[in-house]
Parts: structure tokens; sequence; C-alpha cells
């Protein structure tokens, strides 16, 4: 079975720096019938304006997955890693038991647009650790290359979580096709232009109509959320809002 969750209805708050789209419930937007999607818990949709960003801030025993759309984004986190995330780039970060970090749009002149994508760990209290890696965009054209995973397949960034995060490129007409295992789901987010999806016999087939970007199909084994995983939801929900609201312009 499939559902549609149009671009339209998430949640959507504009902060004066921060214009940010909430797949699911998110900082002050609550939608009971959208928080998570078994293990994937947030897709934030964000453009942030030239100059600003998050200031530092903290995170537990969450899998943090930033992908940069345009722009660029710069990171630095309690870790002692600073890097510059670009298009085509894939940063995960393992919050663990506990970790600090920033974003920051350095450009002038120019919006930071990105995804923030954030999974339930398998465990909880893991050891902090980061990883990018850069994916061309030959390498997603006309495929569904995988860029996330729990074993670092096909030289995808590792994951703490039974998950394969795939993202493609599409001109028009093109089909991919991506098998889906008995007992997998599938989640497909749509950046830019429009998409076919059809379900034949467990597999999903994507066909472009016209130009657009998707980082696609986050497949999850994870039910409800825990009562423990509700609380932590909850604080993490009230530190983004403060982040927010304090660093406005």
């Amino acid at each position: 079975m499939m559902s549609l969750r149009k671009s339209s209805d998430r949640g959507h708050a504009d902060h004066g720096w921060l214009d940010t789209y909430h797949t699911f419930s998110f900082g002050g937007y609550r939608d009971p019938k959208h928080t998570s999607f078994r293990a994937l818990r947030v897709i934030n949709e964000d453009r942030v304006k030239p100059g600003y960003g998050f200031p530092t801030h903290g995170h537990d025993n969450m899998e943090i997955v930033t992908y940069v759309v345009a722009g660029e984004l710069e990171h630095k986190d309690s870790l002692g890693t600073g890097s510059t995330i670009r298009p085509g780039d894939v940063q995960r970060m393992s919050a663990g038991r506990g970790v600090e970090h920033s974003e920051f749009n350095p450009s002038k002149t120019e919006n930071v647009h990105l995804l923030q994508i954030w999974l339930f760990p398998e465990k909880r209290g893991l050891e902090p650790s980061y990883e990018q890696r850069s994916f061309p965009a030959n390498e997603r054209g006309g495929r569904a290359r995988l860029v996330a995973s729990r074993d670092g397949a096909e030289g995808s960034v590792r994951i703490n979580q039974d998950v394969r995060l795939y993202t493609s490129l599409l001109s028009p007409k093109e089909r991919v096709e991506l098998p889906l295992a008995p007992g997998r789901h599938a989640w497909v987010q749509l950046i830019k232009g429009e998409l076919d999806v059809t379900a034949a016999s467990q597999d999903y087939t994507m066909v472009r109509r016209e130009q657009y970007q998707t980082a696609a199909d986050a497949m999850m084994a994870h039910g409800k959320l825990t009562e423990s995983e509700e609380k932590e939801l909850q604080r993490i929900q009230a530190i983004w809002q403060r982040v927010a609201e304090d660093y406005a312009p």
C-alpha cells in the first residue's frame, strides 16, 4: 500500500533567517498522524540565508544525515571535525551519547538549501562519530545511488540503523527500479519537479516527468516510538525551537 504526503501539507516555519518545512512533527509543528516513518524521525527541508546558521547546540542518540541541494554549509563539532558540505556531499553524524555542533552558511550572497534527515539508532549510548563523502552527479544520474547504509556498502557512509538511503538525478522519462525485500518499507522524498511512483510486486519504480532531484528511499525496520524515545524527541524539539528563536535576526 502507498500513501501520499503532499509538499504543501508539511509543517512550515519562517524564522527570517531560516525558512523550513517539516515532513514530520518537529519544533512547534505537531501532527499526530505524521510523527515518524519507522526509524526515520525527521526530514527537514531548510533554506538558510547568507551569513546565518545554527549556533552550537547538542544532540544525543540520533543518526543525523545532511544533504545539501544548493549552496554550501559549514560544519563544526565537538569531535574536532570541521568541513564544508556541498551539493553531492552526504554527511553522517552519529550523536551517540552526546555531541555538540554548529552549522553556518558562509556565503555573503546565496542561500543554502539542504535536507536534514534524522533516524533513531539501533542502540543508545554509542560512541559519537562523523563521516562525509561526495557522490558526483554522474554517479547519481539515471540510477538509485546508495549513499548511506549500515554496512557502508558501495562506498556509502555507515549509519547505525538497518536502513539504505539512496539519491537519484533523473532526466525526462528516465526510470529507476528499486527492489524491496519482503518485510521492508520505503519512503520516497521528492526535492524538485514531478515524480510518478508505482509499486509492482514489492518493487518501487520511479519515473521522471520533469527535471527534479530526489533524495529517495529510506528503508526502515522499526516500530512505534517507545516512551523513552518520545521523551527524547520532545527534549530535542524544545532545544531546536530555542535555537531557532534565539538566533533569529
